[in-house]
């Protein structure tokens, strides 16, 4: 035989190869989930924790710094409550919380009475593909640039627009004076918002179960009571869920009153203060809409609205 005899290793002489460090760290982790979540998490939750919430915490720190009666420059660290003194005695800042509040609200029971019968018909009566038609009319407005919208019905409602141009020949004139009418607030956040209505709605009474309602028709409850008693309070989470976007949204809304109305609103004196270099007065002010929204979850939390998102 050439080249002599062969020899062969047996099993045993074998040594095994050492695995390196990253096959060894992903052997550990495999059956450790709860580590592999955070790990996977601890980029983005770091970077909102540092970026996000970091420059919340400074914005509302500089709440609490003084500010120099006669240059208006800032003191960072140096104590005062001179911002708060100043919200809690002028009633303008009040008016404007007020105003803020109130048009909030409307704002979010308009979108409420409109956005119901629709968010209804598409889960409850339209065929499949009715229902897809109008889920795209519904989603198509978000697609638009928001300042688009908002010029579109400034150019509407101006003193020489579209509005003026179809009542004027009918004798009826402006049936509001151009853009100084707070209700033009109004009218166009409730546009803007409306599709955020919509949409938990119709998911919520997408989800009530056809059995319910064909037990309450057996029972003798008529349209109105099965309404009522059904319909209402099972949907009633998605409706609360709806109106976390459109309130928390017109809370902080600070365009739409600008362009559309004479009106200030909440995020108007805060932009304003911040532009003129007064931030202790800005951020003293930002904190009364956080507050708002904290309060309205934990409300719409206890009414099981997060389970409708």
């Amino acid at each position: 035989m050439i080249g002599g005899p062969m020899t062969t290793s047996s099993p045993a002489q074998e040594q095994p190869r050492p695995r390196g460090l990253t096959r060894r760290v992903a052997a550990w982790l495999f059956p450790h989930r709860r580590i592999q979540l955070g790990m996977l998490l601890a980029t983005p939750l770091g970077w909102l924790a540092i970026v996000y919430l970091g420059s919340l915490f400074l914005l509302l720190l500089s709440a609490f710094w003084a500010q120099d009666t006669f240059t208006g420059s800032v003191t960072p660290f140096d104590w005062s409550l001179a911002a708060f003194q100043k919200l809690f005695t002028e009633d303008v800042y009040r008016t404007v919380a007020i105003r803020t509040l109130v048009v909030a609200a409307v704002v979010t029971l308009t979108d409420a009475l409109l956005a119901f019968p629709i968010a209804y018909y598409m889960a409850r009566v339209a065929s499949p593909r009715v229902r897809n038609a109008m889920v795209i009319a519904v989603l198509v407005p978000l697609w638009a640039a928001y300042l688009v919208k908002v010029y579109a019905w400034r150019t509407i409602l101006q003193g020489i627009g579209l509005l003026e141009f179809v009542t004027e020949p009918f004798g009826l004139g402006q049936p509001w004076q151009g853009l100084k009418e707070i209700a033009n607030s109004w009218l166009v956040l409730s546009y803007l918002w409306l599709p955020y209505m919509i949409l938990p709605l119709y998911a919520g009474l997408e989800r009530i179960p056809g059995s319910l309602l064909e037990a309450s028709a057996d029972l003798g409850g008529r349209a109105g009571t099965t309404f009522r008693r059904v319909i209402l309070p099972l949907s009633f989470p998605a409706l609360v869920a709806g109106s976390i976007f459109t309130f928390s949204l017109t809370l902080g809304d600070y365009i739409t009153p600008d362009l559309v109305s004479d009106a200030k609103f909440i995020g108007n004196v805060i932009y304003d203060n911040s532009s003129l270099g007064n931030l202790p007065l800005a951020a003293a002010y930002s904190l009364l809409p956080i507050l708002i929204m904290i309060g309205y979850l934990l409300a719409a939390r206890r009414m099981g609205a997060f389970e409708s998102l």
